[in-house]
Order: structure tokens, then sequence, then C-alpha cells
């Protein structure tokens, strides 16, 4: 396995409470251990003065051998497991005996072993699929929204208002507007038309446009006031009949028949998916599309056109006009006590919980995705994390790695050198029983 190197953060003022409350818990597991360690030392003086005693005395009362037993195989005891437990974190009394100072001496394996432990065990995809079907991420998060409407939406305007403070750069500004105008450069902009207008008119899309524009002609066509501008110009063009006084009644008559007869073409045109007009456009539009897509002198017309266009100052100072307005309206509302993102965000986010909370379906897809998508990514980072455990415990001082696991276990282990004395001495009792009664 390969280690990995992280950058250190800079010291915070989370850092340092986090750093007070770890210093408060240590010394507090001091302290128990200290406390600990005073019932097992105490057993065995209280032992020891048994044994003294009952060993002066059992000469003129023969029951205290019983005594004198167990508190010497008491005292063997609880010596014995003293030495066990200080050997597994240090030399029992400096001395360079064997197999002792265990923990310091096997560092490097214990660190491997721990990342190990924690990659095969606790990062298993097994292990967290069913931690996450236990947690139920879709209904913690309907719960977490519906509750937390406010403050998420105030944490949001926050982070959105420090965004906007530092957009307000014309470095940025400098920078968007060349990537825009570059990327827009690249674009092919006849070819482009072609393929969104051949998408737009797939299928005979744009039949439905055409069906309704072909409606709204025949309804403006047949209003009055077009009927008169109509007469009105005809009668225009035939103005000789004026002296005859009939140029305004030949002029609505003309045209009462030009509308009539284009009206009468719309209708058809609207009735009959086949009409010759319609298949006509239709052969224009597939032409055009033809063109704007493989025409090389389409193609450079229309590449001649943006780059003029984009070569326009007018150009830049709108992209910089726009930026700078849509900043200022973000900055203004966000600053308003009765902002109309701030109450969006927080209208959505309650609705969103809400609606999560009561659809089931919707909390098993989000519950269903969370299963699929975490333990592939922690199977592809379990190593690391695995390495990275290990490469952190070995990078512990010998000493400060002793303290630590003596501190979380230490009280423990003292409780078994007080049973290891009382044991002893029921053992030792047993034996001088049975010793006794084979004679």
């Amino acid at each position: 396995m390969n280690s990995i190197n992280l950058p250190i953060k800079p010291m915070t003022s989370s850092n340092h409470l986090y750093q007070a409350i770890e210093s408060a818990e240590i010394a507090l597991k001091r302290q128990k251990l200290k406390q600990a360690k005073l019932l097992p030392l105490a057993l065995l003086l209280f032992f020891a003065v048994v044994f003294v005693i009952s060993a002066i005395y059992k000469s003129r009362y023969p029951a205290l051998a019983y005594i004198t037993a167990f508190a010497e195989a008491a005292m063997v005891g609880a010596l014995a497991d003293w030495f066990a437990v200080v050997a597994l974190f240090r030399r029992p009394l400096g001395l360079p005996i064997p197999h002792t100072a265990i923990v310091p001496r096997n560092k490097l394996r214990i660190a491997d072993s721990m990342g190990s432990f924690i990659q095969s065990n606790f990062l298993s995809p097994e292990r967290i699929v069913g931690k996450i079907r236990e947690f139920n991420p879709a209904l913690k998060i309907a719960a977490w929204l519906t509750q937390n409407a406010r403050p998420f939406s105030n944490l949001l305007i926050r982070a959105l208002s420090y965004s906007l403070n530092s957009l307000h750069d014309g470095r940025l500004l400098a920078f968007l507007k060349s990537t825009l105008i570059t990327e827009l450069q690249r674009i092919d902009i006849s070819q482009f038309s072609g393929h969104v207008l051949e998408s737009l008119t797939q299928n005979g899309r744009h039949h439905h446009v055409l069906s309704e524009v072909l409606h709204e002609l025949q309804k403006i066509l047949g209003r009055a006031e077009t009927q008169e501008a109509m007469a009105h110009v005809a009668a225009e063009e035939i103005s000789f009949l004026k002296y005859m006084v009939l140029d305004k009644v030949a002029g609505k008559y003309l045209a009462e028949k030009m509308l009539g007869a284009v009206q009468k073409e719309l209708k058809a045109m609207q009735d009959n998916p086949d009409h010759h007009l319609r298949l006509q456009f239709d052969r224009y539009i597939a032409d055009f599309v033809n063109k704007l897509k493989y025409d090389a002198e389409f193609k450079q017309r229309g590449e001649k056109l943006k780059n003029e266009l984009l070569a326009h100052p007018a150009v830049g100072e709108y992209i910089e006009t726009l930026w700078s307005q849509l900043l200022r309206w973000l900055h203004s509302d966000l600053h308003r006590v009765d902002s109309t993102i701030r109450a969006n965000i927080m209208l959505l986010a309650a609705d969103m919980g809400k609606k999560l909370n009561e659809n089931t379906e919707m909390q098993e897809w989000i519950n269903t995705q969370c299963e699929r998508a975490i333990p592939p990514i922690i199977e592809e980072y379990r190593e690391t994390i695995g390495v990275f455990i290990s490469d952190q415990v070995k990078t512990w001082d010998e000493q400060y790695m002793v303290e630590r696991i003596e501190l979380n276990i230490g009280t423990d282990l003292q409780f078994i050198r007080v049973s290891g004395t009382l044991v002893g001495g029921l053992v030792g009792l047993m034996i001088y029983v049975v010793a006794g009664w084979l004679g």
C-alpha cells in the first residue's frame, strides 16, 4: 500500500476549541486511570499485611494457615497481573526483560494492523450498505428540510452574499467576457443553426406552428379593420375611378375578393396536410437546412456575420452591463428583509421536505441511489483510508501512542488486576486445601 500525504490546515478558532475539548477529555481520563490504579495497589498492600499477620500467628491459631495461603496466592496473582499489564506498555521497573513494552516495540505492526482491521471490518461495502439502509437518508433529509427551512435559507443566503462580494472584480469580468466570446467564436453558427432547425422541423413539428400561424392570419384577415385598410389601398391604386365616384366601391369589392381568396387558400392549407403549399414549404425548409449544414457559401457568410458581431464593442459592453445589473439586483435582494430569494428558498426547502416525507417512492429512490453510489466510492478509497490511518499511527511518538492506548483501556486493565488478585487468592486456597487432603 502506498502512503498518502495530506495538507496541514492552518490553526483556526475551531481547532483551538477542539484542542481544548480534547485536552479536558484526556485530563479526565488520566484522573480516572490514576484512581483505578489505587484499588489493585490497595488490595496488594492489604493482602501483604494479612499474610504477615497470619504467618506470625498461624502457629498459635492453625486455622490462619488458610488465610495465609489465600493472601500469599493473592499477592502472587496481583504481582503477576501487574507485571502483565505493565509489560504491555513499558518495561517493568525499567528492566530489559524480553517480550515486554509490547505496544511501543510493535508500533509499526500495530499501525498496519489497525489500518487493515478498519479497512476490512468497518469499510466493507456490505456494512456500509447496511448502515445506509438503517440510517434512511431520504427520511433524514426530509425531516431536516422541514425543520430547518429558515436556517438553511439563511446559510445559503450568507454563502450567496459572500460569493457575490467576490464576483465584483474586474479581473473576473474580463475573464468571463473573453472566455464567452472565445467560446462563441468556436461555434460553427451555420451548422449549429442547421442542426437546431432540423431538430425543430423533425417529424413535422413545424406544421403545428404553421397551422397556428395560418389560423391567426385567417382571424386577422377576417377583421373589419383589415378589410377597410385593404379597400383603402385598392381604392388608391385605382384612383382614376375617383372621377366617376366608383373608387371606394371598386376598392371594397377588390379587397373582399382578394381577402376571400387568400382566406380560402389559408383554410385549405390548414385543413389539408398534403396541400401543395405545405409541401413546397417543407421542401424550402429542407433545402435551407441542407444549405446551412453543408453549403460553404452559407457557412462563410455566417462566420463573417458572427465575427463582425462579436468584434463589435457593443457586445462586450452589453456583457459587462448585463453582468453588473445581475450582481446589483442579487446583492440588493439578498440584503433586504423581505428578500425574494430567501423567501423562495424557504418555501422550496419546506415544500421539498414535506413532499419527500409523504412520497415513499421518492424516499426509496433516494435511498437506493445512496446504496448504489456510496459503496463504490468506499471501495475505491477504502485502501487509501486504511493507509492513512496506518501512516497516522506510525507518525505518533511511542510515548504518545502508549499513553493514548493506556488512557482508553487502562481502567479496564486495572480491574483485571483486581480480578487476578482475588482469583489468585482463591486458586491458592484451593491448592492448599487439596494438598492438605492429600496429606
